[in-house]
C-alpha cells in the first residue's frame, strides 16, 4: 500500500491555516494551480471531499476535519524525527494547554526553566477548561495539558504536579460562610461547563442542597474576582490565583470543607512523549524531587 505524502499533508494544511488557496500558494512560493492540482490528488487517493466551497470560501469537510488531526501529528512527527537525527535535542513547535489558573500563577517559572534548557523549542500555551483541554490532547491537537482533578480520560497518562487550595470568595462586606446554606439564592460566577473547579462548587452545594439563583459564565478569573467585589455573586477560586492577582484585600474568602478544598493538577498527554513533551516531564519531576529535599 503506498503511504500518504508528507508534501500533500502539508500543501493541505497550509490551505487550512491560511484560509484558501492563495493564500497558501502565497506562504508556500507555489502557484495557485499546483496548489489546487496537489489538493485535488490528495483527495482522489484518500477517496474523499476534503473542503467544500460556501460561496467564495473553502470550508473543511468532515472528512478534512478527521485528516487535519492525523496530518499535524504526522508532520510534526517527521519533523521530530528529523531534528532528533540531526542534532538529538528538542527542537520545533511544543503546543501545550492549560487551565488559565494554572497559566496565571504557576507556568512563568517553569516555562522559563524550560526555555533555558530547550531553546530550540517554541512553546504555544493555549488555555482552557479541564474538559476542553483533555479534548483536544485526546484529539491531539495539544500535545499535553495541565487539568485538574476531577477528570476521567482512561487513554490518557497524567504526572501530578502542583497542589491547590481552593476558596470560597465572597463581596468583602459579606457575611461569614459556614455552610452552602448560607448562600441563600444568590449568584453563582463561574467558568462554562469543563470547567473541574465550577464541579467541585456545585458538588458542594449539592451536598446541602443549594440551587444557585442563576450562573454567570467568565473567561477569565480577572473578571470573576471583579464581578464578586462588585456585590454580584460568589465563586471558587484557587487561592494562589487571588495571592497573583493581589485580590486578596477586594473580596472575602471563606474555607470550604477539606474534601472539597484540596484539589491536584496534573500533567496529561496521550501516546509516548515527544522528545519536547519528555523534557518538560523530566523538568517537573526534577522539580519535584528537588521540593521532597528541601523539605
Amino acid at each position: 500500500m503506498r503511504t500518504i505524502d508528507l508534501n500533500a499533508l502539508a500543501i493541505f494544511q497550509a490551505v487550512v491555516e491560511e484560509g484558501g488557496i492563495h493564500r497558501a500558494a502565497e506562504k508556500l512560493h507555489r502557484v495557485p494551480s499546483n496548489v489546487t492540482t496537489r489538493v485535488r490528488q490528495l483527495e482522489e487517493y484518500l477517496g474523499v471531499r476534503l473542503f467544500r466551497r460556501e460561496g467564495r470560501t473553502l470550508v473543511l469537510s468532515a472528512e478534512g476535519e478527521r485528516l487535519l488531526n492525523y496530518s499535524s501529528r504526522l508532520l510534526r512527527l517527521a519533523d521530530e524525527a528529523v531534528n532528533d537525527l540531526r542534532a538529538g535535542q528538542p527542537q520545533g513547535v511544543f503546543r501545550i494547554g492549560s487551565l488559565e489558573s494554572t497559566a496565571g500563577s504557576r507556568l512563568a517559572p517553569v516555562l522559563s526553566r524550560y526555555h533555558a534548557d530547550n531553546p530550540g523549542v517554541v512553546v504555544e500555551l493555549i488555555t482552557g477548561t479541564t474538559g476542553a483541554l483533555i479534548n483536544r490532547v485526546l484529539n491531539y491537537e495539544l500535545e499535553a495539558a495541565f487539568v485538574s482533578e476531577p477528570f476521567t480520560a482512561a487513554e490518557l497518562a497524567s504526572l501530578p504536579v502542583f497542589h491547590e487550595r481552593l476558596v470560597l470568595i465572597t463581596p468583602a462586606h459579606a457575611g461569614d460562610i459556614r455552610s452552602a446554606r448560607d448562600l441563600g439564592r444568590s449568584t453563582m460566577i463561574a467558568f462554562a461547563h469543563g470547567c473541574s473547579y465550577r464541579k467541585r462548587l456545585e458538588d458542594w452545594l449539592g451536598s446541602d442542597n443549594v440551587m444557585p439563583e442563576r450562573t454567570l459564565e467568565f473567561g477569565s478569573y480577572q473578571g470573576m474576582i471583579a464581578c464578586v467585589a462588585a456585590g454580584t455573586g460568589f465563586a471558587i477560586v484557587p487561592e494562589a490565583v487571588l495571592a497573583a492577582l493581589q485580590a486578596s484585600a477586594k473580596v472575602k474568602r471563606h474555607a470550604l470543607p477539606e474534601r472539597f478544598a484540596h484539589n491536584r493538577t496534573h500533567l496529561v498527554w496521550r501516546g509516548q512523549p515527544s522528545l519536547a513533551l519528555q523534557a518538560l516531564i523530566d523538568g517537573l519531576q526534577a522539580q519535584q524531587a528537588g521540593a521532597l529535599q528541601a523539605a
